[in-house]
């Protein structure tokens, strides 16, 4: 089968080297495995972070997130049969999808709803998870909960954050307000459902201000948080709840101590 790896780290991006095509053996099904025939895949930031940071001694294959059909089962699967449309996103500790055939454990795959087409469906599994864990698993929002509570999304329009906005505003009865910097994006995150979109360029507190509300009960951080971070702790209310999934700089942790302010860290 066919594959694209990456020979060594850290090579720029425009570099002729960075991705090579392979031909490998098919690969075999373990006891639990699904081999899946990829129809799709999804590139997300920690592609990149792997491609840069860790070292290989032979080419390795990236891609977590992928869509396709079920090719062949192991002895033990009892979940899927060869024929199912299935997504999902694979583990780190594998060979990624970024080939024509892939294993991944029947345990992290959903079947591929009939609605979405392959290429949707493989954008969806990294994201949507990490926006779900972050907002009920990290920051505790009940579904249907959350009234009289304010969320702050900043980096609304990305990824994560287009998930998010629209979890929280369609499960949960928080105000969600995101935050955008381009007019362009600040259309499509309004129309993803949020009540409120800010300019992440411009001071937050200005911005909150101007629609009205002075602090918020919950912020979820998914870029640039060491830019925006004592903003976010003066916009932040008392014992409030700061969630993020980037990788900043070192974070001064103090003063969120002086409003009682809890730290999470998703990492689906």
């Amino acid at each position: 089968m066919k594959a694209i790896a990456y020979p060594q780290h850290g090579l720029p991006i425009d570099d002729a080297r960075v991705l090579i095509e392979l031909e490998l053996p098919l690969p075999t099904p373990g006891p639990r495995d699904l081999r899946v025939r990829i129809h799709a895949v999804s590139v997300n930031p920690v592609d990149t972070k792997v491609r840069s940071n860790a070292a290989v001694d032979a080419p390795r294959v990236l891609g977590w997130d992928a869509s396709g059909v079920v090719d062949a089962v192991g002895e033990a699967v009892s979940l899927f049969r060869p024929g199912d449309a299935v997504y999902y996103a694979g583990a780190l500790t594998r060979p990624g999808t970024n080939a024509e055939f892939h294993l991944v454990d029947e345990r992290l795959v959903g079947r591929k709803p009939a609605t979405l087409d392959d290429a949707a469906a493989a954008a969806l599994p990294l994201t949507a998870i990490t926006a779900w864990e972050l907002l009920f698993d990290r920051l505790g929002i009940a579904e249907g909960g959350g009234e009289g509570q304010a969320l702050l999304v900043v980096g609304a329009g990305g990824g994560v954050g287009s998930i998010l906005v629209q979890l929280a505003r369609t499960l949960t009865k928080l105000t969600v307000i995101g935050t955008a910097s381009r007019p362009e994006t600040q259309d499509w995150v309004h129309a993803l459902g949020a009540h409120h979109v800010i300019d992440h360029s411009q001071p937050l507190g200005e911005g909150l201000q101007r629609i009205g509300i002075a602090q918020v009960q919950h912020v979820a951080s998914l870029t640039h948080t060491d830019q925006h971070f004592a903003q976010l702790v003066e916009v932040l209310a008392p014992q409030g709840q700061l969630a993020l999934i980037d990788d900043p700089a070192t974070l001064d942790a103090l003063p969120l101590k002086r409003k009682s302010v809890s730290l999470h860290w998703e990492l689906m």
